[in-house]
């Protein structure tokens, strides 16, 4: 069976509920109907046997005399009492169809009226002689009326007799409506139940698929290796596939580390052969071919370290402390800035982490706040703010010259330079442009507060 389009969007344990409360209620519904029902009916035959036995008295103590009916003498008080709701009446069929009282055979309650017929009643009763029908039909005062009908025929007269008893059945609807409201009452808080006992069994029964998006979740984050949980015989194949496919996945990042650390090797040796040997052989081209070489040297180490950080976040995510990369870096450079007197500020929570290598952490803040020192005059500030659960900010500014707009873009290309007697290769910018885009964020630079360049690198997140 196809599901409707919404219904296939919700969540599974939303569908779950909602399939097994349309059942649930709708089984209740059902069954709350035919309970009441069933109870009318209950409460109708007891009503129909009363007045069947008063049918019966009639039937059996009527007499004949003179060709006149006399019915036999009652002592119910509710037959005696005006309108009290029990009535009798001794009737018979005309030639038209319709049936009449014999000389006022009837009960002192019904007074001036008589017990309603049907305009069929007379031919129904013909057509099944000696049988009881029952109808309903409204009494004096309106109420509603239990009528049993039964035609018989008696010694000494030729013409059938009708004999009619009737009650009101205001008590039973009543009855009924008690039944109904309180069985409604009943099935609401057996249906409140059910919800509560719905909801927690599919919360129970799929807890272990939450608890498998958790840890997939975790292996994503890097909070673990693999997933180690006992699941149910349902879900523990799905989770030795996870296993496998994560450890194929951590296989084909070996793998390409191998492949890209022997590229490195191989095309570094020849590298330094042409520059070593253009340093022995002094003269215009060697100069050129150590220039170049020099420029093949730098694209490569670039290219490697781009193909290493792309390897690396198809591959198992590793969490590294912010804080602790930034204290050790900026330790580093104020080092190697010592006498330039640059001081570096910089700030992160300690519960800050990124979703990734540390060394390709080092690089892309190493490279932005080295950028940073070599341009700044006397302060560089580097700070590190969460942007959502998934990705934090990197911030570096300078108090340096700044960058004019119609430059930034050409900054972050591969080995532009702002300037050739600075020193470095250009690469620095574009390296964290490049490393920033492979795990799924972006550098963007603008003007600091401090007078210099802002850089501010989008990264992504590990919880802490």
């Amino acid at each position: 069976m196809k599901l409707p389009r919404g219904l296939r969007r919700t969540s599974l344990a939303r569908r779950l509920v909602l399939l097994a409360l349309v059942w649930s209620f709708g089984a209740l519904l059902v069954t709350a109907i035919l309970l009441a029902f069933l109870f009318q009916q209950a409460a109708v035959r007891r009503l129909d046997e009363t007045l069947n036995d008063l049918n019966t008295n009639l039937a059996t103590y009527s007499t004949v005399s003179d060709g006149e009916v006399y019915a036999p003498p009652f002592t119910d008080e509710r037959a005696l009492r005006t309108y009290s709701g029990r009535y009798w009446e001794i009737a018979e069929p005309t030639r038209d169809g319709k049936v009449v009282p014999i000389n006022r055979n009837l009960s002192h309650s019904l007074f001036d009226s008589v017990i309603p017929t049907p305009p069929d009643l007379a031919a129904r009763l013909k057509a099944n002689p000696g049988k009881r029908i029952a109808y309903d039909a409204r009494g004096p005062q309106g109420e509603p009326l239990r009528v049993r009908a039964q035609q018989n025929t008696l010694p000494d007269r030729k013409t059938p007799v009708i004999f009619l008893a009737a009650e009101d059945r205001s008590s039973v609807n009543r009855e009924v409506s008690y039944f109904v409201v309180a069985t409604a009452a009943v099935f609401l808080v057996l249906g409140a139940g059910l919800v509560l006992a719905i909801v927690v069994q599919v919360r129970v029964g799929l807890r272990p698929l939450f608890d498998l998006r958790s840890e997939v979740a975790a292996v994503r984050r890097g909070k673990a290796l693999r997933l180690a949980e006992t699941y149910p015989s349902e879900l523990m194949p799905l989770a030795q596939e996870l296993n496998a496919l994560v450890e194929h996945n951590q296989q084909v990042v070996e793998r390409q580390r191998t492949h890209v650390g022997n590229l490195a090797h191989a095309l570094k040796t020849p590298i330094s052969v042409m520059m070593a040997e253009a340093g022995q052989r002094p003269g215009p081209l060697a100069e050129v071919v150590a220039r170049q070489a020099d420029a093949m040297q730098k694209q490569v180490d670039h290219h490697l370290r781009r193909a290493r950080a792309a390897a690396r976040t198809q591959g198992q995510g590793e969490r590294t402390s912010v804080a602790e990369v930034l204290d050790e870096l900026t330790r580093t450079l104020g080092r190697i800035f010592r006498d330039k007197g640059i001081v570096i500020d910089w700030d992160a929570d300690e519960d800050l982490y990124f979703l990734g290598e540390r060394q390709d952490l080092l690089e892309i803040a190493g490279n932005a706040v080295e950028n940073a020192c070599k341009w700044g005059r006397a302060r560089v500030k580097v700070r590190a703010d969460a942007a959502g659960p998934a990705r934090f900010t990197l911030v570096v500014e300078d108090d340096g010259p700044g960058l004019p707009p119609e430059r930034r873009e050409e900054v972050v290309r591969r080995g532009a330079r702002l300037d050739e007697n600075a020193p470095g290769s250009g690469l620095g910018l574009s390296i964290v442009d490049e490393l920033a885009r492979a795990y799924g964020g972006s550098l963007s630079l603008s003007d600091s507060p401090m007078g210099g360049l802002r850089v501010d690198a989008d990264l992504p997140r590990a919880e802490a």
